[in-house]
């Protein structure tokens, strides 16, 4: 990446991130609430779209409490620079199961959080970072958001991700958004067994 290219990406960053910023306070002000476990945001909210059925047969109905989790790109970002994209992705799923366990043992303990039935999210990076952790992947049903989501998500990869431009070309086809679940019986089962580490 030549000189150039690297002060453009930077600015592009710093642009993303004050987008960002706005962005967090615009959420506070349309959520009960924004909590920070690690390298997620939790987000809780109403659930909006459709009903949807579960693997362990739980169904999350409109209106129900959901939490809807967000990377912390600040800290992705941060991290690539200082140890290269394949070490920070390495980094990021270590401290995204690091978070989950955060977020089933509030789950447990936080009366407000006692009451979300689902973990919730949206991301391109189902084939990779989110594997193991436990959620299930859904198709999401607005083909409008699809269309936005899609967008907006290879955007961010270009803007933040060191070589985003390149895979974003080569992969377009698999950079399909999904709607990633777990509800919080799946949650509290699966990570209650691993304790806070």
């Amino acid at each position: 990446m030549n000189l150039i290219s690297s002060v453009s990406k930077a600015s592009a960053q710093s642009v993303w991130m004050a987008w960002e910023s706005l962005f967090d306070q615009v959420t506070k002000l349309r959520s009960a609430s924004v909590r920070k476990y690690g390298i997620c945001k939790l987000v809780t909210r109403r659930h909006h779209g459709k009903s949807v059925e579960c693997q362990d047969g739980q169904w999350i109905h409109r209106g129900d409490w959901v939490g809807e989790l967000h990377l912390d790109n600040r800290q992705v970002l941060q991290m690539s620079k200082e140890l290269g994209p394949d070490r920070a992705a390495l980094m990021t799923a270590r401290m995204l199961r690091r978070s989950m366990k955060q977020i089933s043992e509030a789950m447990e303990t936080d009366a407000e959080l006692m009451q979300v039935q689902a973990l919730t999210g949206i991301t391109l990076l189902h084939r990779g970072i989110i594997h193991g952790l436990g959620f299930e992947l859904h198709p999401l049903d607005s083909k409008g958001f699809r269309i936005f989501s899609t967008y907006y998500l290879r955007l961010l990869m270009r803007v933040l991700h060191p070589v985003g431009r390149e895979r974003t070309k080569q992969n377009a086809p698999k950079l399909v958004p999904k709607m990633l679940i777990m509800t919080r019986e799946s949650l509290l089962a699966r990570y209650a067994k691993e304790g806070l580490s």
